[in-house]
């Protein structure tokens, strides 16, 4: 039976840790460049059906939110905002709007009124974030607020 030398053994455990290390490294980077590349989803539509049409004017205030003119839906809100942040909002902004770090924690909006988060999904941010405002209506961009306000602590 022909036995490794222990000194060749030895060179070819090094070897193959320093290519284990290498690949954990390109996997890393590789995570990492896909993390920094904020804002590379692909706007889907929302499926609005069970909600009121809330027209193209810009209200500045969640009419969901208890209290106001559609408190009524609330719960229909909160399941169609979901749809709609899985599929526009979850890659960067996380599972339940908890952020990886990377970019904001969605449920930390107290300082975010309503009007400033219109601004930012109708507009986008110069720093990735695309616009959906030619992918979301008002209906669906407060119905996703509404399910980011029901899973904020």
């Amino acid at each position: 039976m022909n036995r490794m030398p222990l000194p060749a053994l030895s060179s070819a455990v090094h070897v193959s840790r320093r290519l284990a290390g290498v690949a954990l490294l390109a996997l890393s980077l590789g995570a990492a460049s896909a993390a920094l590349g904020h804002g590379d989803v692909t706007p889907q539509e929302v499926d609005t059906k069970g909600l009121p049409d809330l027209g193209e004017a810009p209200l500045m205030e969640n009419p969901f939110r208890s209290g106001n003119q559609h408190a009524d839906h609330y719960d229909e809100a909160v399941a169609v905002g979901e749809r709609g942040y899985a599929g526009n909002c979850a890659v960067c902004h996380g599972i339940q709007a908890m952020s990886g770090g990377l970019t904001p924690d969605l449920r930390n909006l107290e300082e975010w009124d309503d009007e400033f988060y219109l601004q930012r999904v109708v507009n986008g941010t110069e720093r990735g974030m695309p616009s959906f405002k030619s992918n979301l209506d008002q209906t669906a961009i407060w119905a996703i607020k509404t399910y980011i306000e029901s899973v904020t602590p």
